[in-house]
């Protein structure tokens, strides 16, 4: 495998694929060189400024030690069997490389996942899977017209308790669901992700490869990591809301919505990023369900009183996330139902969030059969579909209908104009 992006999330990812026995590291990509050669002690002392502590790579365990998985890397790397490279396209020119994984941020996912495909390699994308969804389908086409294994990162889709869960509500416990909520809460208040004055980026830093396909702008708190709060890159409905987003529109049997609400603003801080932190989306569906998700980054309520999503029923509510679920009965009705008995309470619990160990897992296997994996491209292109629509409805200030077949609004040409980005001199997708 090759590994494209090495910061926290492509660490956390690289660590999960070498714990598995038949992943071999042979090329590994970073536009960072720290990042790259796996040295702490040369990240940039702004990062420690801007509190980024907790959202760097980590390659030692609590005691200190290098952890296993890490050391496998830097095995390798000593012994030349895994090389390294700052262009991914130098990468995807490596033949031993059979596979990739990309956790490279947002805005560059639809480039080097189509160049890989094309490159023949297979693909396991973090989410969120595109920037735009005009991308996210050009990556669909790109994989249906290539030969290759192609898998997403959106690890509810693996989860135990979330598929133990679904088996529940295809047999019928809690009766119609109807209503199905989910919320990002982060109390960021009052200086959000700081402010920085541009300057020089960090030394061993390509910020021009970086920004890649968006338009330049000179270096300030936005890499690594804080890129999630400007809209050129990623949004926080983007970044946290898809997988709620995927995992609602999984357990309620959706495809997409017809039509999209939302309000909200930057309500709360005052800070260099430029996307709201408080937000309120409504997604309406054609056989009569609502999906709502809101983002709080000025405070801690969460309108989910129990774990990390709430589907109501007609005749119960679930609660639940990726270690475990409640079904509670409705008991309160003001008219009797005739049809069905109220069913106990019930739930699981594992305390596992094995969701990603398993979708890593479930990838390789599908490299090996040539099968079809846990999250498609299409099921991702799909749920990361919501977050664009949220974030063009926020932006028009209007209730959106959309045509999830021409995936098209029909309602407001301006809007299909957000559908798309333009991208820098230099820059064309295949």
């Amino acid at each position: 495998m090759g590994f494209i992006g090495m910061g926290c999330r492509g660490t956390q990812l690289l660590h999960s694929f070498l714990a598995l026995p038949d992943v071999e590291p042979v090329a590994v990509c970073d536009v960072y060189e720290p990042f790259l050669k796996r040295d702490s002690e040369s990240f940039d002392p702004k990062f420690v400024a801007f509190g980024l502590e907790g959202h760097l790579p980590v390659f030692n365990g609590v005691d200190g030690a290098l952890l296993v998985t890490e050391r496998r890397l830097q095995e390798a790397v000593k012994a030349g069997i895994c090389k390294r490279y700052q262009d991914y396209r130098r990468l995807l020119e490596d033949t031993r490389v059979e596979a990739v994984c990309i956790a490279a941020p947002d805005h560059w996912h639809s480039f080097m996942t189509i160049d890989a495909l094309k490159a023949g390699k297979d693909v396991y994308c973090e989410a969120p899977f595109s920037a735009t969804l005009e991308e996210g389908r050009a990556m669909v086409n790109a994989h249906k017209a290539s030969k290759q294994v192609a898998a997403v990162g959106l690890t509810r889709r693996g989860s135990t308790s979330y598929r133990k869960l679904k088996t529940e509500i295809d047999g019928g416990k809690c009766g119609t669901f109807r209503i199905g909520r989910a919320a990002h809460v982060s109390n960021m208040f009052p200086n959000g992700i700081g402010k920085c004055p541009p300057c020089q980026p960090p030394k061993g830093l390509d910020w021009d490869k970086w920004v890649g396909p968006c338009a330049f702008r000179p270096y300030r708190t936005i890499a690594p990591y804080f890129f999630r709060w400007h809209s050129d890159f990623s949004s926080p409905v983007a970044t946290w809301g898809v997988d709620y987003f995927d995992v609602l529109r999984w357990m309620m049997g959706e495809i997409a919505p017809n039509a999209v609400t939302a309000v909200g603003g930057r309500y709360f801080l005052d800070h260099d990023g430029d996307v709201p932190d408080t937000m309120e989306v409504t997604f309406e569906f054609p056989d009569k369900k609502l999906v709502h998700f809101s983002v709080y980054e000025g405070g801690t309520a969460n309108p989910v009183p129990l774990r990390e999503i709430e589907l109501q029923g007609s005749d119960g509510v679930a609660y639940a996330d990726a270690s475990g679920y409640s079904i509670v009965p409705q008991v309160s009705r003001e008219f009797k139902n005739p049809k069905k008995p109220l069913f106990r309470e019930s739930s699981f619990f594992n305390g596992a969030a094995d969701g990603e160990a398993v979708l890593v897992r479930d990838f390789i296997d599908r490299v090996k059969d040539r099968g079809t994996p846990l999250c498609t491209f299409e099921d991702a292109h799909r749920s990361t579909s919501f977050a664009h629509l949220a974030n063009i409805a926020l932006r028009t200030g209007r209730r959106l209908a959309w045509d999830p077949a021409a995936e098209l609004f029909t309602n407001c040409p301006e809007a299909n104009e957000q559908l798309r980005r333009t991208f820098r001199d230099g820059y064309r997708l295949a």
